[in-house]
C-alpha cells in the first residue's frame, strides 16, 4: 500500500512529517494511537474531491520522528497540532479528531484559543474514565516490555490493533497499520506512547465541552470494543448542538471499518452551511 508523507517540519516534539491533496475550504485530520495518518488513507480520496485535506503523522507515530527524550503526551501534542495550523497559515480549518486525536483537537480549540469552523469527533477519547488494563500494565512495566524480543512484540502489536475492530481489515490496511511499530525505532516507541498516555489531559479540558465555538459531529462505531458506543452518547450529550451519528458494523477504526460511509457522512456535515455560527459564538462569549 503506497502511502504518501512527502513533506516535513520541525516542531517542540521533534519532526513531522504530513502531506495535503484537494482544493476547497481546509481540513485538517487528527489521527489518535496507536495509529498514524495511514488510518485515513481510505477516505481522503473522497474528501479531497472537496476540500483542501492536510494530515499529518503525530510525533512519536508513523513517519514522524520517534524521539526517546522528547515528550509526545496528549497535552505536547495539543501544541503540536497548533504549530502545524500555524505552519499551514490555518486560522478557522474544518477538523476531524479520532480517538487520542479528538483529544488533541479539543485541547487546542478549548485551551490554547484555536477556532474550527466544524468539528468532528470520531470515537474520541474525551471523557473519564478511559485507559485499558494493558495501558495500566505497560505504565508500570514500560522498562520490561522495552527489551521484548521482536517476534513477541510483533505479536502484541498485532494483537492490541486487533482488539480495537469489529471485524477483520483488508491485509494491506492491518499491515499498513502495524508496520511503523516494527522498525528498531518504532518498538520502543510504541510503549513509550503508552507510558506517557494520561487521563489528566482529558479531566482538564472535559469541563468545558460546552463551551466549544463550532458546530460539532459526534461520530460512533456501534461495535467500538475500545471506548463503548454509551461513551459516545454521553460525549454528544455533554456538548450542546452537537450532532451523532451511529456507524453500524464499526468497532474503534470507523474510517477504515465504514470507509464509504464515514466519508459521505463527513463530506455531509462538513459541506452543510454554518447557519448556527452565530448562536455558537454567543454561546462561548457568554460561558
Amino acid at each position: 500500500m503506497t502511502w504518501s508523507l512527502s513533506q516535513q517540519t520541525t516542531t517542540r516534539a521533534g519532526t513531522v512529517r504530513y502531506d495535503r491533496s484537494g482544493s476547497g475550504p481546509d481540513l485538517v485530520l487528527v489521527h489518535g494511537t496507536p495509529w498514524s495518518s495511514f488510518c485515513w488513507h481510505q477516505v481522503i480520496p473522497t474528501l479531497s474531491e472537496r476540500f483542501r485535506v492536510h494530515w499529518y503523522d503525530l510525533p512519536g507515530y508513523g513517519r514522524s520522528q520517534m524521539a526517546k527524550d522528547r515528550r509526545i503526551s496528549l497535552d505536547v501534542q495539543g501544541e503540536v497540532l497548533g504549530e502545524m495550523l500555524d505552519h499551514w497559515g490555518l486560522t478557522c480549518p474544518l477538523v476531524v479528531g479520532h480517538d487520542f486525536g479528538g483529544a488533541i483537537t479539543l485541547r487546542a480549540h478549548l485551551l490554547a484559543g484555536r477556532d474550527y469552523e466544524r468539528l468532528v469527533l470520531l470515537d474520541a477519547v474525551a471523557l473519564a474514565p478511559w485507559g485499558s488494563p494493558f495501558f495500566a500494565h505497560v505504565r508500570k512495566h514500560v522498562e520490561a516490555f522495552l527489551g521484548l524480543p521482536a517476534h513477541i512484540h510483533k505479536a502484541v502489536v498485532e494483537a492490541y490493533i486487533r482488539g480495537a475492530l469489529a471485524a477483520p481489515l483488508p491485509a494491506g490496511d492491518f499491515d499498513g497499520l502495524v508496520s511503523p511499530w516494527l522498525t528498531e525505532e518504532g518498538q520502543p516507541a510504541f510503549y513509550r506512547q503508552i507510558a506517557q498516555a494520561d487521563q489528566r489531559y482529558t479531566d482538564e479540558v472535559q469541563p468545558s465541552y460546552g463551551k466549544i465555538r463550532c458546530p460539532v459531529l459526534v461520530g460512533w462505531g456501534m461495535d467500538d470494543p475500545w471506548i463503548p458506543i454509551e461513551t459516545g452518547r454521553r460525549l454528544h450529550a455533554a456538548i450542546p448542538g452537537a450532532q451523532f451519528h451511529v456507524f453500524n458494523g464499526a468497532g474503534h477504526l470507523v474510517q477504515l471499518e465504514a470507509a464509504p460511509l464515514v466519508a459521505s457522512t463527513l463530506m455531509n456535515f462538513l459541506s452543510a452551511e454554518n447557519d448556527n455560527a452565530p448562536d455558537f459564538m454567543a454561546r462561548a462569549n457568554n460561558g
